[in-house]
């Protein structure tokens, strides 16, 4: 079973969520929250798959509760918002979020969603990437701690990630290269682990943000 925490200061929307995710067979809503401080709290008591968290909560905002989530659970952040906005989109993606899906999405898409998800894979449409790569690139510079960070990575490793951030998912990556999936995934995880990233979603930021990619090559 996949536990999810729903996070979001409007009830209708939280009982909304919590009636279409509990007619999964393979999804159990395991705790609600009204607002971001009760959001983490209920992540670390619950320690959910997923937490869906709204960005305009009171007492703490999605964003910064997104970003305590990510410190002290495993748990993985879908955020939920009305508000299809260039701050929000980056804000919540460099806390940590995994994915970013609008309340208004289709009742299949919001499931989907929540089982891409859990599964450790990056939910940002071609549309979400493309606003993500004109912020970084309205923001100049690369960071140069993650130039040194990426210069650590192997010459396959480093490709791997330039291929995470153009799209394309291990099987993608494996045809690419030729290469079995089994091998793509084990360079996936070292280089997770040699960068500290959580997802894909998490990889597509150092990626731009490193300047291993530019905005627009």
């Amino acid at each position: 079973m996949l536990r999810v925490v729903l996070a979001d200061d409007q009830d209708l929307f939280r009982a909304g969520f919590a009636t279409i995710l509990g007619a999964e067979p393979d999804i159990e809503v395991v705790a609600e929250a009204a607002d971001g401080a009760a959001a983490v709290r209920a992540a670390v008591e619950h320690r959910p798959d997923v937490v869906l968290m709204d960005m305009r909560m009171p007492v703490l905002d999605g964003v910064a509760a997104t970003r305590q989530v990510c410190e002290r659970t495993a748990g993985r952040v879908l955020a939920l918002t009305m508000f299809d906005t260039d701050d929000y989109l980056y804000a919540v993606l460099r806390a940590g979020a995994s994915g970013f899906l609008l309340k208004d999405a289709p009742r299949a898409e919001l499931v989907n969603a929540v089982r891409v998800v859990a599964a450790g894979d990056a939910l940002l449409a071609p549309g979400v990437t493309a606003r993500v790569i004109g912020e970084l690139h309205r923001r100049g510079r690369p960071d140069p701690a993650l130039a040194t960070a990426i210069a650590g990575l192997t010459g396959r490793e480093t490709d791997v990630l330039r291929l995470i951030a153009a799209g394309l998912s291990n099987a993608e990556i494996a045809a690419h290269h030729r290469l079995s999936e089994h091998t793509v995934k084990t360079h996936v995880g070292n280089l997770f682990a040699k960068l500290g990233l959580r997802d894909r979603a998490q990889a597509v930021m150092v990626a731009y943000e490193s300047g291993l990619v530019v905005p627009g090559s």
